[in-house]
Formats: C-alpha cells, structure tokens, sequence
C-alpha cells in the first residue's frame, strides 16, 4: 500500500508539472502567437507529452521498469487518445459554456488525469503487456 501511495505520489507531481506545461504552452500560443485555442491546445500537449513520458518513466512507474521504447509507444497512444477526448470535450465546451477558454482547459486537464494513471499503471509502463 506504501508503495502505490508513493507511486500517486509521483504520478500527481509528474502529472501536474505535465499540465502546468500543456496550460502554460497552450495559453503563451494563445496570447502570444495569436492561434485559436484548439491549435495552441495541440501545441501544449506535444509539449508536454515529453515532459509526462520523461516523469512517468523515471519516476512513477520506474519500479516497473519497460523498456522505455515499448513503454513510450505505449504511452503515446493512451496520451494521444486522452489528447483526442481532450480536444473534442474541449471544443465542444468553447462552444456551450461561457467559460474562458485558459478555465476550460484547465479543467479538462484535471479531468483526464485519473484516466491516465489507470492506463499507465496497467498497460503502458508493464514489463509484461497482455496485449
């Protein structure tokens, strides 16, 4: 049980510094370069795709210690699927909420998180895959 707590433990300190790039990138696209939030939201998860991988890999699920090949294309499928649920949850919402574009997307974020530790835990950093 101490080591699963320790394990979310990292996965919530990865994952956070992950979002807080994807926000940041997304928001400086936004504001800085002028792209539509859809784009700059692409922008962001590139970005931040490297930052979750590197931390997840190193920290969180290294105890299960894949090869980081199997377990990067592992979790850019999961991160690309979450990334295309992010990107129509997020489009859709633009359009139906009166919310800020830089809120929305910060709870989208947050929304996604448990979704991908489960994936990770189970599939993507396992040694042995069952598929």
């Amino acid at each position: 049980m101490r080591a699963l707590i320790k394990q979310i433990g990292w996965f919530v300190a990865v994952g956070c510094a992950a979002a807080a790039t994807h926000w940041a990138v997304a928001v400086g696209c936004v504001e800085g370069l002028g792209l539509p939030p859809l784009a700059a939201n692409a922008a962001g998860w590139l970005v931040a795709f490297v930052v979750s991988f590197t931390g997840h890999y190193r920290l969180t699920f290294r105890h299960l210690a894949s090869p980081w090949t199997i377990a990067a294309r592992r979790f850019f499928l999961i991160s690309a699927c979450g990334f295309l649920l992010n990107e129509a949850s997020y489009a859709w919402l633009l359009h139906a909420t009166p919310l800020r574009y830089d809120i929305l997307l910060a709870l989208i974020l947050v929304a996604l998180a448990v979704l991908t530790f489960l994936a990770s835990r189970l599939w993507a950093f396992r040694r042995k895959s069952a598929a």
